[in-house]
């Protein structure tokens, strides 16, 4: 059974983890173990690059046999985090993507050495979490108790090429706009319980770089160590 340790931004992406996605991944004998960025019983928020190496090095490096990847928002990702400033004139959400997983391959590589590094995942959701709720917006306004707006969210995900390119604004990300159509959307509850009713499937068949992250972790293998 291989373990991948997944930090992630809060308690949505936590439950998400624990819900949704490790289901599915334990059919391919992946074993996932979420929990939030900082200390124990944290609720996470505040993604740095001070917190991020404190737990990947409690992680990876206490325990050779494991993986460890994220769950961060671009969005909510500080303008000094690693990639972040590079890509930001960039307009491809792939290519904006890559800059930050990249800069923190190499960090890590220069953090912990060559090998340990190897064990480490970075990932992060182009741009919020709540844009995967999108892929199927009918359900996600049924989940949450407000299906009158189903073709409100349906308009707001025909105005993009896929769920993960909602975009990245203080006003117009994915949860900013569910916030304003529907303020009692209430973390980790209404998010969880969309994204069950949507299905993994779905998700990942209209979420590209989601789906390319959960196929590594799928394909990853034994250290042998």
């Amino acid at each position: 059974m291989i373990r991948v340790h997944v930090i992630c931004e809060g308690q949505t992406e936590e439950e998400f983890v624990r819900h949704v996605l490790s289901r599915s991944l334990l059919q391919q004998d992946v074993f996932l173990l979420p929990s939030c960025i900082g200390k124990v019983g944290h609720k996470g928020g505040n993604v740095n690059l001070h917190r991020l190496g404190i737990d990947v090095r409690e992680r990876v490096l206490k325990d050779n046999q494991c993986y460890c990847t994220t769950l961060f928002d671009y969005y909510g990702l500080p303008t000094d985090f690693p990639g972040k400033t590079a890509g930001r004139s960039m307009n491809d959400i792939a290519a904006k993507q890559f800059q930050v997983v990249r800069s923190l391959s190499e960090w890590a590589e220069k953090t912990m050495g060559k090998h340990p590094a190897s064990r480490f995942i970075p990932y992060v959701q182009m741009y919020e979490f709540e844009g995967l709720l999108f892929s199927e917006p009918a359900k996600l306004a049924n989940a949450i108790g407000v299906k009158k707006m189903a073709d409100d969210f349906e308009k707001i995900r025909s105005e993009f090429p896929s769920p993960e390119w909602i975009n990245d604004n203080p006003h117009t990300a994915p949860s900013k706009r569910i916030q304003k159509m529907f303020p009692a959307y209430d973390k980790p509850e209404h998010p969880l319980m969309a994204a069950m009713d949507i299905s993994l499937e779905v998700i990942r068949q209209e979420c590209p770089l989601f789906d390319a992250w959960v196929k590594r972790l799928e394909e990853l293998k034994s250290t042998g160590e």
